[in-house]
């Protein structure tokens, strides 16, 4: 499906930009924000998030294994 929206010339240059230095198209930059937005991650994209929280959050069980009853204890 094709979408036609209107956009300021710097917004647009600045996002032409942004997709450059990223190594995609402007519109794959707009496609993966929208997907994002609303919750749709595709496979690859949730796998490299889970990594980079696993980098910046760190584990917090001190080495301990924790079984999968604990694990979901506060979903319960």
């Amino acid at each position: 499906m094709n979408l036609t929206i209107a956009l300021d010339e710097d917004l647009l240059r600045r996002a032409r930009a942004l997709a450059s230095r990223r190594g995609i198209s402007l519109q794959a930059l707009i496609r993966d924000h929208l997907r994002a937005l609303v919750g749709v991650v595709p496979g690859e994209d949730a796998a490299r998030e889970l990594l980079d929280l696993m980098e910046r959050e760190g584990g917090h069980s001190g080495g301990r294994r924790i079984g999968r009853d604990e694990a979901y204890e506060e979903l319960l």
